[in-house]
């Protein structure tokens, strides 16, 4: 019977209607802030974890993870492309030829990057294929001098599918009347939304079109590359220019996107710390809450240890209080926060429609809607944390009960 009294009695004490209402508010308040502390703590990783997902699965997506480019020009692509395509890492090859424009319609003028791609070639190494609003990247078809616009850079141009733009790139054609600049007039076969910044700055035309415009003959600009692992782009660049020689070169994702990368996993770390310090805060107040609590319970102390409770059995006593309160609020907060996690992004949509506002802009935040995407490692963590610093702070209080001597305080009773 002995070895089941901390157990009944730490639960009776955290049900029984206490003499001391501050102590019932103590309790209260530590065990509301370990419930709020654990639930923000799930939704705000759970949406960092959201914009790492999105990082990887669209940006990068787009994004190639690395390039291969010749310093002389590189004409024979797609043995080079096979060759490639051979190595364990490699999952994906692509010719490109890349060529930085101006778009100009009827006095709106935007810059972007306009890619010249080979249709059938480029779902091998980008998702812009799944992402088309309107139109098909086989409308890109060589001579017909039509283009793919992201589309927030068609909704600034104020053009649709059908509509003429005229691109105009930094090198000089000399005529017999004067220097004039390059341009020409292409025309809008498709718009494509992937929800990220890319939309604002990216285009997309037949390759053969590109080449003619950029005055490359057969030469393309480079080789994308998709990897099985985007983390080892690096390394496998390196390997890739080492086994092909000096007259090649390589870049990877990390140079263009690599800061965004190591900014939200900085923050993932430094948001994630800070509320744990909300969570032990909310923790060690179960300290003051069980001391109180022993103060004001000398007296059953004193009467338990003279009918044979051990002081270890005094200290479960206490302990069991203070990890019931804590178990109470983390198990609330985790429903709290996992419910928030999973619906947090059709909250914001919802507020967004119902007041007409952004909160996420594009072209500032890299994507256009806020994502979270549960990691249920994430939570267990978390609980793990939570339960370890509230069973940290029942020790003190536990210590002190087990120390109090039944003869000195049933002397006065």
């Amino acid at each position: 019977m002995l070895d089941r009294l901390p157990f009944l009695i730490g639960l009776r004490y955290v049900r029984a209607k206490r003499r001391n209402h501050f102590i019932s508010f103590i309790s209260l308040t530590s065990m509301l802030g370990l419930m709020l502390g654990v639930a923000v703590l799930i939704l705000v990783l759970s949406v960092m974890n959201g914009f790492d997902h999105e990082l990887r699965t669209r940006i990068l997506g787009m994004v190639p993870h690395a390039k291969v480019e010749s310093r002389t020009g590189m004409v024979e692509w797609e043995s080079l492309a096979e060759r490639l395509m051979e190595r364990e890492r490699v999952i994906g090859a692509a010719p490109y030829v890349e060529q930085q424009g101006m778009f100009s319609v009827g006095g709106r003028n935007q810059g972007a990057m306009v890619n010249g791609i080979h249709p059938e070639w480029e779902d091998r190494v980008s998702i812009i294929g799944r992402h088309m609003q309107q139109g098909s990247l086989a409308d890109l078809e060589p001579g017909e001098w039509n283009i793919v616009l992201g589309s927030i850079l068609a909704r600034r141009l104020g053009v649709g599918v059908g509509d003429r733009v005229t691109l105009l790139v930094p090198e000089a054609s000399i005529t017999p009347a004067g220097v004039f600049p390059r341009l020409k007039r292409f025309t809008v076969s498709g718009i494509f939304n992937v929800g990220a910044d890319l939309d604002a700055g990216l285009a997309y035309a037949n390759i053969e079109d590109m080449q003619t415009l950029a005055r490359l003959g057969e030469a393309v600009g480079g080789l994308r590359l998709e990897l099985d692992d985007l983390f080892m782009a690096g390394s496998e660049t390196r390997a890739i220019i080492d086994e092909l020689g000096p007259g090649y070169r390589g870049v990877d994702w990390t140079f263009s996107h690599g800061n965004l990368f190591q900014a939200i996993q900085m923050e993932k770390r430094m948001i994630a710390l800070l509320l744990t310090v909300i969570i032990a805060v909310a923790a060690f107040n179960i300290v003051s809450t069980l001391v109180m609590v022993v103060t004001d319970k000398h007296a059953d102390i004193a009467i338990l240890r003279t009918i044979g409770a051990t002081p270890r059995s005094i200290m479960g006593i206490f302990i069991v209080q203070g990890l019931a309160i804590g178990v109470i609020g983390i198990l609330i907060g985790v429903g709290l926060g996992v419910l928030l996690a999973l619906t947090i992004s059709d909250i914001i949509d919802g507020v967004e429609s119902l007041f007409g506002i952004q909160f996420l802009d594009a072209g500032v935040y890299f994507i256009s809607n806020l994502p979270s995407r549960l990691d249920w490692t994430d939570v267990r963590d978390i609980v793990t944390a939570a339960l370890g610093l509230t069973f940290l702070s029942t020790l003190y209080p536990a210590w002190r009960a087990a120390r109090v001597q039944p003869a000195e305080v049933l002397r006065y009773e």
